[in-house]
């Protein structure tokens, strides 16, 4: 019972050391989460003082944001103000839909509108691209935010009213060259007689359109010039699909044509492009990019640079009545390769310093490191092809001229077994010749009686006839084994082969008292080959079996010469009786000078075989599980062989 007391009282302790363990954790959490939470807040309150705050431009566009050149050099003004401003930018755009047309009452709502927008947070500065925003804001200036720094900038000098700049208005401004643009067009197209400027009528177009003709004195008697000003657009566009030749295109304006037709974008421009037969021009570059040819041009990069940098200047303090700028005259001329290409104008007729755009890249220029790999890689096989083909040709050399030695050797070869097969010969020739004495001998007896018997005298010059016959046949066989003569393939009958090779050696045969049987295949075994050399190989094996076998008895010895079909090959064995083949000499025998016999030169086999492998055929060696050597060859059938007879 004491014990549980104490053990009661230690759990009980322990409880209460845990419990006041987990309050002090809990109080640290808590400690922790306020000095984060104050941490956080004074982090997110500094970021806030250190974040500056934005700066607020108005980009003021003439007639809408997607007029050209005005919407190219606005796009590129505000890319170049995010690029140079140290400070965060807040870019808002508006469009002067108003000058459109000449109603100035129209344009008192869009000064409310940008009054009420600006009323809370006024703009830090106020840029406006091309005349009728400088115009507008030079008419309006009292009234909108006349303490905000202007900058009028895509804007040619002659449409700005310096009378009403003031402390904060600066100008960056162009110079239109327009003689330059017409210089242009008859530089490079000498043939032109008629220049067609095409121009809308906006009160900004129509003053454009006095401006032009003020510079087209000096080119009076040189071009004839006419104008679109009285013309829908629409209507122009058939006129322009069939132009007389040596007509060019002078793109000013359009942005209201006579039809009070609105054409925003690079519609209008887009469309005569398309269905005009002569080649464009024109003063900016903010129409250049798939339509004009070129020539020398406002830059819209550089304009667009210099008005950033201005308003860059402005935004960090300086006054914007202190910048003064000269006008931006034409940047250096420009050309699409792909409409010099079209009409046809050459390259040397272009002004010096021309910049050509668009080229199309020629495939070295696209392909250039491709073209290289693939020119080495077939340089370097032409090359290994080269070699191979001089190698094939040394080697075609070589191979004729072992064949030719070999020839030579082989017909050495038979002189000598011609040697070994003279009494074969003899035996041979004698028979016949002998029988051809005795028919002689007894024709003439009967030819000396008083009648003689003409059937039998019939008879015995038959015998005659046929013992010539076969004593020729001998000759001619021993005359083709002999005669020198290079390879000749042609398609020849094994089994034939055989049998003229054994009638050969037969007489041989029988001085040694040597049975030779054939056992030919009844089916045609018809092969691709020279014919006497297929026959020096079988005399060699059946001369070296004969040879193989004199120490046997008389009836063992015994050559056995067969012929067969395996598939496609022909085989051909020649057993014999003899000892066979020493011991690990199989492969040895068929090298040059390798014999068994006291007087051989050891050239038999070896020019048997090269025989054979010239034939694309194989020739092998082995002994007999009872007694002998069987030497088989195996050559390949001649095609279709199966097909034929003999």
């Amino acid at each position: 019972m004491a014990v549980r007391a104490v053990y009661r009282r230690m759990r009980a302790v322990n409880r209460r050391r845990w419990v006041k363990a987990l309050e002090r954790h809990r109080i640290a959490l808590v400690r922790c989460f306020f000095v984060l939470l104050t941490t956080f807040c004074a982090f997110e309150a500094f970021a806030q003082a250190a974040t500056p705050e934005p700066k607020r431009v108005m980009i003021l566009h003439s007639f809408g944001e997607d007029f050209r050149p005005w919407a190219e050099y606005a796009r590129t003004i505000g890319t170049e103000l995010i690029r140079q401003s140290p400070w965060p930018l807040d870019i808002q755009n508006h469009s002067l839909v108003s000058a459109r047309s000449s109603d100035k009452d129209a344009e008192a709502p869009f000064v409310n509108y940008l009054m009420a927008l600006g009323a809370r947070n006024p703009p830090d500065l106020i840029v406006c691209v091309g005349g009728p925003a400088a115009s507008f804001v030079q008419r309006q200036r009292d009234q909108l935010f006349p303490t905000t720094p202007v900058v009028i900038t895509a804007i040619e000098q002659r449409r700005v009213d310096f009378a009403r700049l003031g402390e904060n208005d600066t100008v960056v401004s162009v110079s239109h060259d327009f003689s330059a643009s017409f210089e242009n067009i008859l530089r490079v197209l000498p043939e032109t007689k008629k220049i067609i400027v095409v121009i809308g009528t906006s009160p900004n177009e129509r003053f454009w359109l006095g401006e032009i003709r003020k510079d087209m004195p000096p080119f009076e008697n040189r071009v004839e010039f006419s104008w679109t000003d009285n013309i829908p657009f629409q209507d122009f566009l058939v006129t322009a699909s069939a132009l007389p030749p040596h007509t060019a295109l002078f793109w000013g304006l359009m942005n209201v044509d006579a039809a009070g037709v609105v054409h925003e974008g690079d519609s209008a421009l887009k469309k005569l492009h398309a269905v005009a037969n002569a080649p464009i021009f024109s003063y900016d570059d903010g129409f250049f990019g798939d339509e004009l040819v070129g020539g020398p041009m406002h830059s819209v990069a550089e304009g667009s640079r210099r008005t950033a940098d201005v308003a860059v200047r402005i935004l960090g303090g300086e006054k914007a009545g202190d910048i003064r700028l000269s006008p931006t005259r034409y940047a250096a001329p420009k050309f699409d390769w792909r409409q010099l290409q079209r009409w046809g104008i050459s390259e040397s007729l272009l002004p010096p310093n021309s910049q050509i755009f668009f080229r199309q890249p020629s495939a070295w220029e696209t392909y250039r490191w491709q073209i290289a790999m693939v020119s080495l890689v077939v340089l370097l096989q032409a090359t290994l092809i080269s070699v191979l083909l001089y190698e094939r040709r040394r080697r075609h050399f070589a191979e004729v001229e072992a064949r030719r030695r070999m020839s030579e050797l082989a017909h050495a070869n038979r002189y000598s077994m011609a040697g070994e097969l003279t009494a074969s010969i003899a035996h041979e020739l004698n028979q016949p010749l002998a029988a051809i004495l005795v028919n002689t001998e007894t024709a003439a007896l009967m030819l000396a009686q008083p009648s003689p018997d003409m059937k039998e005298l019939k008879e015995i010059l038959s015998d005659i006839r046929r013992d010539d016959q076969r004593a020729g046949e001998v000759i001619r066989r021993l005359r083709s084994l002999l005669m020198r003569a290079p390879f000749e393939e042609k398609e020849i009958y094994l089994n034939e082969v055989i049998t003229e090779a054994l009638d050969l050696v037969s007489g041989l045969a029988h001085a040694k008292e040597v049975t030779i049987e054939s056992v030919l295949s009844a089916e045609p075994v018809l092969v691709r080959g020279d014919r006497v050399q297929l026959q020096q190989v079988l005399l060699n094996l059946v001369l070296n079996a004969t040879d193989a076998m004199t120490m046997l008895d008389k009836s063992r010895r015994r050559v056995t010469v067969r012929t067969a079909r395996d598939r496609d090959l022909a085989e051909i064995e020649i057993v014999d009786n003899g000892p066979g083949i020493m011991a690990g000499k199989n492969d040895e025998i068929f090298e040059p000078f390798f014999t068994t016999k006291p007087n051989g030169m050891g050239m038999g086999l070896s020019i048997a075989r090269t025989i054979v492998e010239a034939h694309d055929g194989q020739i092998f060696v082995e002994n007999r599980a009872e007694q002998g050597a069987a030497f088989r060859i195996r050559l390949p059938l001649a095609p279709g062989a199966g097909a034929r007879m003999p």
